[in-house]
């Protein structure tokens, strides 16, 4: 058996939880992140992990900081063989990483040492990869550079959201650190250092990262679409109003009868609004290629699908979708 203190926060950390729940592997404490305001209706509330120790009768706790002697003492008197981390949402100081017997290991959702950082989800499906993966590391004072117990790929399909991609690598992330656990307990384990020159980077998110600029390839803005899903959503501006566009899909080449088009020039501005009728709402991106967008919502209002959106709305020649208001 493996004593283990877990570090976690979001959903992505709750497969990992639950197997290590599940494994003879006794879990002495949670750590997560505190208490904060979730959802449209902003209640506070706790992290999934948190829900799923308290489930447990697992101990939990939620410092503010991790950089305190208190917290690290805490942590010690549980005499942890190992600490894992999944998605726990800040980097641990160099005391907690030297605390357990025998380390701190990661679960980190790319193929190290591509998209070390916070946001490697995300950031492979904006760069328009077909491939993404889990890397189970050793944690060390630079962040995920650490060396490699295991990595596993996971396909990434055309039209995969980054929620649908985090699913799947939560539960691959969660067998293979089960895996890693046995490994480390057997002391078969074997450590790959990383190629530190290969490495590239996922800095975290920010609501500016959404902003569509439609003078891009159509399918950049639907990698877009699909890689801030759920958050920050892709958006767009019309008529002065702000728009997420939620879901989006590459128009097959001949697709449609060309009913409903709006604007006539052969090659319209990107932006323009190029077909809007029944259910198919078409605008110009760059290169002379076009976005479907099937999903949108008008900023404080629910998702539309493209069909309930357009019906009963007039549309003019000239329309069109900018990056601001």
């Amino acid at each position: 058996m493996v004593k283990t203190v877990f570090f976690g926060t979001p959903g992505f950390a709750v497969p990992t939880l639950a197997r290590l729940l599940a494994s003879p592997h006794p879990v002495v404490a949670v750590v997560t992140r505190p208490d904060r305001p979730r959802g449209r209706g902003r209640r506070v509330s706790p992290s999934p992990v948190k829900s799923l120790a308290a489930e447990h009768g697992i101990p939990v706790l939620q410092p503010e900081r991790l950089a305190s002697d208190a917290v690290r003492q805490q942590i010690a008197a549980y005499e942890p063989d190992v600490a894992v981390v999944a998605a726990y949402g800040r980097i641990l100081p160099d005391p907690l990483l030297e605390t357990p017997r025998l380390g701190t290991f990661n679960v980190h959702a790319s193929l190290l040492p591509e998209y070390r950082g916070a946001a490697p989800i995300q950031r492979a499906i904006l760069a328009g990869e077909t491939r993404t993966g889990v890397t189970i590391i050793r944690l060390v004072r630079e962040m995920d550079a650490g060396p490699m117990l295991a990595r596993r790929p996971l396909a990434i399909g055309p039209d995969a959201t980054s929620s649908a991609v985090e699913q799947g690598l939560a539960e691959l992330g969660a067998d293979l650190l089960l895996e890693a656990v046995a490994e480390i307990e057997a002391g078969t384990a074997t450590e790959t250092p990383q190629d530190h020159a290969a490495a590239t980077f996922a800095p975290r998110l920010t609501r500016d990262d959404g902003r569509i600029d439609w003078s891009r390839p159509a399918r950049a803005l639907h990698n877009q679409v699909r890689g801030l899903h759920p958050w920050p959503h892709a958006f767009t501006y019309l008529d002065g109003a702000r728009y997420l566009i939620l879901r989006s899909r590459i128009p097959e080449a001949g697709a449609g009868d060309g009913a409903g088009v709006v604007a006539g020039a052969a090659d319209p501005a990107p932006g323009r609004l190029v077909e809007a009728s029944g259910d198919r709402l078409v605008a110009a991106a760059g290169g002379g290629s076009v976005l479907a967008i099937t999903e949108i919502q008008p900023e404080g209002r629910r998702p539309l699908p493209a069909r309930a959106f357009l019906a009963g709305r007039r549309w003019t020649p000239g329309l069109r979708f900018d990056p601001a208001p």
